[in-house]
């Protein structure tokens, strides 16, 4: 119905008068896209895939009502069931599992009275408790999941009413599609919305988007341009406009549609527009928009998968083994019915049996499927019950370890996959990220170079070393998280709507130390994102910050510094304070309103500047702002004051403490639509004011403006920033006092040295994109009013694009630029190149025209925009560069070099420089002094296949001269991403992962989140391997979702990589004790656990079998059909539970200690085919034992069937008992209790059931059978003969094994055993015999040569020890 009413609107607007705007206004030199649309048929096809929404007010019921047709409403359920339909669709999810069809497939079998076995309802009895236990599990979850839903739907909001004219309290369920809602501060938003209005005078709105991606950064978002009534109250009545967009998606990041307003003006929508359900309202006093999505159509249910599910490599293997115990059952009653029909066919109608006309071949067939029931215990149906059980326990210990919990952020592991926590204990590849996995992704700024100019910034270093010394760089120890601020949230009518909730980015230093740092603190006001306040103090550079001063210096004092140097620096600065996304807030006043200050003719130059202060007579500004009459502190005071809004008004007043150079502002929607009007050139000056009455009062009190430094630091500038490196760029700048006060979607207000606050009109935003590697910004130059680009990015991008300039100077610059940041990328430093571009009028419309198109396009919005702005970040003009270090997270070495002792091959992928990611290589103990990097950087395919032949041929010629196989591990291959590529196709693969099993570790360098995903995915499947892939970022979760084992780190970059994951973690350190010590229990518990099982069944099941030679192969049982029934579903079926929770084979600690233990797991020594082969041989011994000792013992005697058995039950159950006791590595006080409860409710069952049951096994009587056999010596003289004699083997094969030729688990039990200080000489020995062992087979090559196209790499091994601050 949805494409019938579309098709109407459509040809409503193609028979309009106005048929030259399609689906947008196209500008007047491209070609309208309507005509575009008519002519492609596959826009034609699209069309059906969008949709119409229209308001709901009364002048558009009609309207409303024709379109909004099969739009879903706003309620959500995430239950599955509901009361009705809860019994038939659980039991039709849980009759999916083949085992629960198999035993409903036996149950309707027992019915047929030809096969019969049992009671019909004894065999109903172990199906129906299975059943039961998964459904009441179900029912709680969803149960769980009810009370979420009814929450959710139940919340309030503002709605507006057309008949009541007013906004009114609606339920989020009753919000719909169409509906105008209104949202104050640090509101939830209920639906997906198209932003329409916004109480901020820019139209712009900022969100929190943490309850959806963990983001905490603050988000802008823009009301829909040219809407009628921008700029005053929204009335809802006048609200005309229709919006057409996209059908409902799970793209969180994308959004395309267009609105038609009233005039016939067509503008697109795009994710800037959407306000998406579940965010919450930062910053802004009100916001109202129409809901376009509603309730599951809503992105954020559509990513609502929910936990994952995967089948774990121990499942795999056992559904195998389940499949050779089906074999062994088909086996045994093939044998039973060839029997039966064999001893028919000897037997010619004997007396003691009914007569029957059946043939022998087809009673045999008939035994057949009666023994299949007889026999079906074989099949374990409760293992599957127990393993979920098992698996639930397992994650309840692992999220409850208090050594995995982070109290700095509050968080433990989060266990999102339910079912493969025991393939943590297998793990072979470990495939990490860099930054913000094995670094704690807190940029500080440590060196810049400014025109090839390096700036080194010794005392900044000095500072955090010592500070660092005084132990408050531990970001475990000296960092608190708080909320934004102390107070509680004004009210949302209020402009100071503070920030509630707990952010990631507020993360402050609390150290009460009074030091030189205090001092410093003072003068850098303001803790940045990410970072506590002292490590984002920055203490400038002598040199470079008197190239600043040389702006604000007195005329007379000589310049030494040419004006183009200057104009570098003074342009790196703007460059770094501009070319960001960063939000300015304060604690009292988080919102930074900007005005559009009045259109000023541009200063040429910086030498007109200076003559123009010098002809005015004007008072010069001091080079530090700290000295300013209105310093950043004090005139954050007057941006920020309590419960006002900040506004710039221009006057001509010479009293004015601050004088401001106007820029010129071309602009105030889009920037193309007002051409830029020069008027006289004046200087004018310019006062920050709240209104008329506070400027009288600001110089009434102008004496206050000279407050304390405690009053300063309350009034701080706060950054928000979607990246931490963006957030340690604006600080550096800061320092250098071009400080970011403010941020509009129009402009961005500066403080620069010299000139005082600038406002700096902004004009265009290119984000960054993974593809581009690279974000830009267009700007008209405060000072020459000329459009610029300015651009930072990676620097091999950035200097590819970089003007190669036939002057020798730039020339220059660009040749020592490069010198230094190879340099940096040798001493760990993250590096980012600024550049910039000057735009002709021209050339800048031209671009305009392209790029306005890619912005209102809806089809390849995304590759238009791309293309649009690699069509401007061409030929630029290389500025600087900047060094930031990213320390490594606390244990990483450690934790690293543990794992590689587990055996665990760690590979790291990362999009850093190979120098770069070298240096953190050594530093986290990835690289070993002794080890030998082998370059991989390639141009083309062919040269690519012949440095990876030649790579191999150098490892083989090493091992031939001595070297021992085991000792390539001693090589680490580095590849570069475009090497990387050639590797990854199909003919090169081979050769690739030959070259890289020879080496103990890989570095993937400049890799892009496909590349990692693919690698992994090549490791995975063709070495068949269990892979595990931690990363912290967006860019890892194609790699998370890759391996078997994902691994999500909430750190710094959002929560999506968490979200995508199987577990989560915060730090680094604690996927050790994760994998190597729960990952080891987890493994060894539910293997030993599902042996067990598969033991205690085929034990149970033979005694019947053996039987059938001594009953004629007639499937009758030596005992009754609920103990046969109940012996496996009750009274052997807790103790395994507890098994599989609670065993340790080995301490934590010594697990710790001893990583080499891992190995076990990797191996599947747990659970290999030949344990599982002996197991079910050990179980035929200890049946045969349990069957023939009793029959022999009792042979000759006048006992009944059911007499015969009682002394077989007895003993099967204290030998499956004490089997689990010997094999138990840890025996508690709960196992004691569990196996006695086990064998005294067996015995009460039995002994109930013989006092009390006369008809309960009809037609047998069971009646005093079990007394009787009780009150005889032999009873208990065979049970005990029985149970020595079926463990006797197993009990001597175990202390032969670890006597004779212990494994490496069985001497670490016996290392526990003795005193500490014998554990801990034993443990020394244990690393000492190791380390001898590795070195006596490691022969260190001299003849491996390293790629001659890096000879600077030699320094970079030369440094080797050197470990990152």
């Amino acid at each position: 119905m949805e494409r019938l009413y579309w098709v109407r609107h459509r040809c409503l607007q193609l028979i309009s008068t106005d048929r030259r705007r399609g689906w947008y206004s196209p500008p007047s030199s491209l070609p309208a896209k309507s005509s575009l649309d008519a002519q492609d048929p596959l826009v034609q096809r699209l069309t059906g895939k969008r949709r119409v929404v229209v308001s709901q007010c009364d002048p558009h019921q009609a309207e409303y009502h024709s379109f909004s047709k099969g739009f879903q409403d706003n309620s959500i359920r995430t239950t599955k069931y509901t009361l009705i339909s809860f019994i038939p669709m659980n039991l039709f999810q849980q009759f999916h599992r083949a085992a629960n069809l198999y035993f409903l497939f036996l149950v309707l079998l027992n019915w047929v009275p030809v096969v019969e076995a049992f009671q019909k309802e004894i065999t109903m009895i172990p199906l129906a408790v299975v059943l039961a236990v998964i459904a009441f599990k179900d029912a709680m979850e969803d149960y769980r999941r009810y009370r979420y839903d009814k929450k959710i739907n139940n919340t309030l909001t503002h709605v507006y009413s057309g008949k009541q004219k007013q906004y009114v309290e609606r339920r989020w369920a009753e919000v719909c599609v169409g509906d105008l809602v209104r949202l104050c501060c640090n509101e939830i938003i209920p639906a997906d919305m198209v932003l329409l209005h916004s109480s901020d005078p820019n139209g712009v709105c900022h969100i929190e988007t943490a309850n959806l991606d963990g983001e905490t950064n603050l988000k802008q978002r823009q009301v829909v341009r040219d809407l009628p009534q921008q700029g005053s109250e929204f009335v809802p009545e006048n609200y005309s406009s229709h919006i057409e967009c996209e059908n409902p998606n799970n793209d969180l990041r994308r959004f395309r549609g267009f609105m038609d307003h009233p005039g016939k003006v067509r503008v697109g929508l795009h994710s800037e527009n959407l306000l998406l359900r579940s965010c919450t309202v930062r910053n802004t006093e009100t916001v109202i928009g129409i809901v376009v999505y509603a309730g599951h159509e809503t992105k954020a249910m559509q990513n609502n998968s929910g936990p994952r599910y995967k089948r774990s490599k121990l499942e795999r293997r056992l559904n195998m083994d389940v499949l050779w115990c089906v074999i062994l059952l088909l086996l045994m009653c093939l044998i039973a019915a060839v029997g039966h029909g064999f001893w028919l066919s000897g037997r010619q109608n004997p007396i003691y049996m009914i007569p029957d006309d059946t043939h022998p071949a087809l009673a045999a067939f008939y035994m057949f499927w009666t023994m299949i029931i007889v026999l079906q215990v074989l099949i374990p149906i409760s293992l599957y019950v127990s393993i979920e059980i098992v698996k639930l326990g397992q994650i309840y210990f692992i999220q409850n370890d208090l050594d995995l919990y982070n109290p700095v952020l509050d968080t433990g592991v989060q266990c999102r996959a339910l079912n493969i926590t025991e393939d943590l204990g297998q793990i072979q590849y470990l495939f990490s990220d860099k930054t913000g996995t094995l670094t704690e992704n807190r940029m500080l700024f440590r060196r810049c170079i400014v025109a090839g100019t390096e700036y080194p910034h010794h005392e900044n270093a000095i500072s955090l070393e010592q500070y660092e010394e005084q132990g408050c760089g531990d970001a475990d120890h000296s960092l608190t998280l708080r909320s934004r601020t102390s107070r509680k949230s004004l009210s949302c009518k209020s402009l100071s709507c503070n920030r509630s909730s707990v952010s990631l980015n507020t993360l402050t230093a609390e150290s009460d130390t009074h030091s030189v740092h205090d001092t410093l603190r003072r003068h850098t006001p303001g803790a940045g994102a990410f970072s506590s306040t002292m490590e984002c103090a920055v203490v400038p550079d002598p040199q470079l910050q008197a190239g600043l001063n040389t702006l604000s210096s007195p005329m007379r004092s000589p310049v030494r510094q040419q004006a183009a140097e200057i104009s570098h620096i003074l342009d790196f600065f703007l460059a770094l304070t501009v070319c960001n996304t960063v939000v300015v807030s304060s604690p009292t006043q988080p919102r930074h309103v900007v005005q559009m200050p009045v259109v000023r003719t541009p200063l040429r130059s910086l030498e007109e500047m200076k003559a123009m202060f010098q002809k005015l007579s004007l008072p010069r500004f001091p080079s530090s702002p700290s000295q300013n009459t209105d310093t950043p502190p004090s005139l954050t005071k007057k941006l920020f004051t309590r419960g006002r809004s900040a506004s710039y008004f221009p006057n001509n007043s010479p009293q004015t403490p601050i004088t401001t150079l106007q820029s010129p502002t071309a602009h105030s929607g889009t920037p193309s639509n007002t051409p830029t009007t020069p008027v006289t050139p004046a200087l004018s000056s310019g006062a920050w004011s709240e209104d008329v009455d506070n400027i009288q009062k600001t110089k009434d009190n102008s004496a206050d403006e000279s407050e304390s430094d405690d009053e300063d630091e309350a009034e701080e500038l706060l950054y928000e920033a979607e990246s931490p490196d963006e957030a340690a760029l604006v600080q550096a700048a800061k320092a250098y006092g071009c400080t970011l006060l403010g941020r509009s979607p129009e402009q961005v207000l500066v403080a620069v040295p010299g000139t005082g606050p600038l406002s700096i009109p902004l004009l265009h935003v290119l984000p960054f994109h993974s593809a581009r590697k690279r974000m830009s910004v267009v700007v008209r130059h405060p000072l020459t009013g000329e459009v610029v680009v300015y651009t930072k990015g990676a620097d091999n991008v950035i200097m590819e694009l970089a003007e190669a300039a036939e002057d020798g100077f730039c020339r220059e610059i660009m040749e020592r630029t490069q010198r230094h940041l190879d340099q940096y990328a040798r001493d760990g430093l993250r590096t980012l190149c600024v550049a910039k571009k000057v735009l002709e009028e021209q050339e800048y419309k031209a671009w305009l025209k392209r790029h306005e198109y890619a912005e209102t396009s809806i089809e390849n919005r995304e590759e238009l925009l791309l293309e649009s702005a690699e069509r401007l970040e061409t030929n630029l003009t290389l500025l600087g560069a900047t060094g930031i270090v990213d320390r490594l997270q606390e244990e990483v070495p450690e934790s690293i070099e543990a794992l590689q002792e587990a055996g665990i091959k760690v590979w790291v992928l990362t999009g850093d420089k190979q120098e770069t990611a070298i240096n953190i290589a050594f530093a986290c103990k990835l690289l070993r002094p002794t080890d030998h990097i082998l370059m991989a950087n390639c141009d083309s395919k062919e040269t690519c296949e012949a440095r990876l032949h030649e790579l191999q041929h150098e490892i083989r010629q090493v091992t031939k001269e001595g070297m021992s196989e085991d000792d390539g591990s001693d090589c680490v291959l580095v590849i570069d991403g475009r090497t990387l590529d050639y590797a990854l196709q199909k003919e090169l693969q081979g050769s690739f992962l030959e070259l890289t099993c020879c080496c103990r570790s890989v570095i993937c360098c400049r890799s892009t989140p496909l590349q990692k995903s693919q690698v992994v995915r090549l490791v995975r499947d063709k070495l068949k391997v269990m892979t595990l892939a931690i990363g912290d970022g967006a860019n890892d979760v194609s790699m998370i979702q890759m391996a078997d084992v994902g691994i999500g780190i909430s750190g710094q970059e959002g929560m999506q990589a968490v979200m995508s994951s199987d577990f989560a973690i915060s730090r680094f350190k604690f996927l050790r004790k994760l994998i190597l010590v729960h990952g080891h229990w987890c493994y060894t518990r539910l293997a030993n656990m599902i042996l067990y099982f598969f033991y205690k069944n085929v034990m149970y099941v033979n005694l019947l079998f053996w039987y059938q030679f001594f009953c004629g192969f007639s499937g009758s049982t030596m005992t009754n059909s609920w103990v046969l029934i109940f012996f496996n579903l009750l009274f052997t079926s807790v103790p395994p539970i507890i098994y599989g929770m609670l065993d340790k084979d080995v301490s934590g600690e010594t697990l710790l200690d001893l990583p080499d233990l891992y190995k076990s797991g990797q191996n599947s020594q747990a659970y290999l085919p030949s344990t599982f082969w002996m197991n079910i041989l050990d179980a035929f011994y200890q049946s045969l034992v349990c069957f023939f000792i009793p029959y022999f013992a009792y042979a000759g005697s006048d006992i009944g069937v059911f007499s015969f058995g009682s002394p077989i039950n007895g003993s099967a159950l204290l030998i499956i008992l004490l089997h689990q006791l010997i094999e138990s590595r840890t025996v508690t006080w709960i196992h004691t209790a569990l196996l006695l409860f086990s064998a005294l409710f067996y015995y009460a069952f039995v002994l109930l059931f013989s006092l009390t049951c006369v008809t309960c096994n009809s037609p047998t009587n069971p009646l005093g059978i079990e007394t009787k056999m009780m009150s005889e010596p032999l009873y208990f003289l065979v049970c005990g003969l029985t149970t020595v004699l079926a463990l006797l083997p197993r009990i001597l094969c175990r202390a032969f094994r670890s006597t004779i030729c212990p494994s490496d688990l069985v001497r670490a039990q016996k290392m526990e055993r003795l005193s500490a200080q014998d554990y801990s000489t034993s443990l020394r020995q244990w690393k000492e015999n190791k380390a001898a062992q590795r070195l006596s087979s490691r022969h260190v090559p001299q003849n491996l040569s390293v790629n001659a196209d890096m000879p600077h790499l030699t320094e970079c091994i030369a440094e080797a020890g050197a470990v990152l601050s």
